[in-house]
């Protein structure tokens, strides 16, 4: 009887512990993107990754399998005013945390004199599913762009975005988010 009684309150306390670990208290970026589209301090935009206008004709092989890889951009934009400065630092580190928390790997970071990022990733080597692009300036607010696709390559990304430099896009499209940080 005290072995039973042992061995029902083991399951009983991993039980707990499995369904503790499970349920995380921060969100996914997921999550995070969906429950600031409609805050009117960010700026949200869904682009389908035709939007960048590229012709399969004009690309290399390398660079048509890295095309035909994406499926969207998700991007969020935050832009800081004085109103803002408060919300600005408290979603700043929201965002910090859930890359620091979550699944994504480190490719780079960016440093320029306009801000600092990261560029982190989903997947397996040349497997990847999702890309996140993470900058933050003090003075003008923060952008992440979710970049999902189905097994992208990190090294055909980096070709499709040399094609996408020339590439006539469609300057509309990112009018708004041009317009975010500017001053």
């Amino acid at each position: 009887m005290k072995l039973s009684k042992l061995l029902t309150y083991a399951l009983g306390s991993m039980a707990v512990l499995v369904m503790a670990t499970s349920c995380s208290s921060s969100p996914t970026l997921q999550e995070y993107f969906v429950s600031n589209s409609e805050n009117p301090n960010f700026l949200a935009l869904d682009v389908p990754a035709n939007i960048l206008n590229l012709q399969e004709v004009d690309l290399d092989e390398t660079q048509v399998e890295a095309l035909r890889s994406l499926r969207k951009l998700n991007i969020l934009a935050f832009r800081k005013t004085d109103q803002n400065t408060e919300a600005f630092t408290t979603e700043r580190a929201k965002v910090d945390a859930i890359l620091k928390n979550s699944d994504f790997k480190e490719l780079m970071k960016l440093n320029s004199k306009f801000a600092k990022g990261v560029i982190k990733y989903s997947g397996e080597g040349d497997a990847i599913d999702e890309v996140v692009i993470y900058g933050a300036s003090e003075d003008k607010g923060f952008a992440l762009i979710r970049v999902l696709g189905k097994d992208m390559n990190p090294a055909h990304l980096v070709q499709l975005m040399q094609a996408v430099q020339n590439a006539d896009m469609d300057g509309e499209s990112f009018k708004e988010l041009s317009d975010l940080f500017s001053s």
